[in-house]
């Protein structure tokens, strides 16, 4: 079971993390699958076992559950997910002093988002000179104008006193276009960033080699 996950790996090391899969991306942190469950089988039972972010509340105790998932892989695990969740900030760019110049710019600060097999919705706080104040996961889940609510989106920013906002989500379906969904929540945000004096610059959708935009 020793090269089970190689794939994964070599293509970590040659397209970078953010064209895996959430799936390889675990498959590449394990290493090897189980007796009777390859890694591939592996890392999907797990995430459908802890769907919806729930794996970063998962503990060592209950990943042992799974069978063949002993104290050691289970606790590397844990770790993995805790230094990822301890610090968003300096893996995303926040307070780099490089400012947002491009939508380009905005896909390669989205390594996380843009291959995940789930949609997520995420805001950069911007200053006056539209570097990164602070970049956060808004939501995750079909993106909906009840979902992606301006509360949620600009409490934050108006709390760091941002001087502008940015949003992008992702496609997981890999074709980046706008929906009309999209367009009706861009929509509504602009308005909101209006009228609260904090303006939405732009929308970006991503994929996991594309990105396209809603105009704002």
């Amino acid at each position: 079971m020793g090269s089970d996950n190689a794939r994964p790996r070599e293509r970590l090391c040659s397209e970078g993390p953010g064209a895996l899969t959430e799936r390889e991306l675990l498959a590449a942190l394990l290493g090897t699958g189980v007796r009777g469950m390859p890694i591939d089988q592996l890392s999907e039972h797990i995430i459908q076992k802890f769907p919806d972010g729930a794996l970063f509340e998962a503990g060592v105790n209950e990943l042992m559950r799974i069978e063949g998932l002993g104290p050691a892989r289970a606790a590397s695990l844990v770790a993995a997910l805790e230094l990822g969740r301890r610090s968003p900030a300096r893996s995303f760019g926040a307070g780099s002093g490089e400012p947002l110049r491009n939508p380009l710019d905005v896909w390669r600060r989205l390594p996380d988002i843009r291959a995940s097999e789930r949609e997520c919705f995420a805001a950069f706080d911007l200053d006056a000179a539209h570097r990164v104040l602070d970049r956060r996961i808004v939501s995750i889940g079909t993106l909906t104008e009840s979902l992606v609510h301006p509360r949620e989106v600009f409490a934050p920013a108006l709390e760091r006193r941002a001087a502008a906002l940015l949003v992008a989500h992702n496609h997981p379906s890999g074709d980046p276009r706008p929906s009309p969904e999209d367009r009706a929540v861009t929509r509504r945000l602009a308005a909101a960033g209006r009228l609260l004096g904090v303006p939405l610059l732009d929308h970006i959708i991503v994929s996991a080699g594309r990105w396209d935009r809603v105009k704002v």
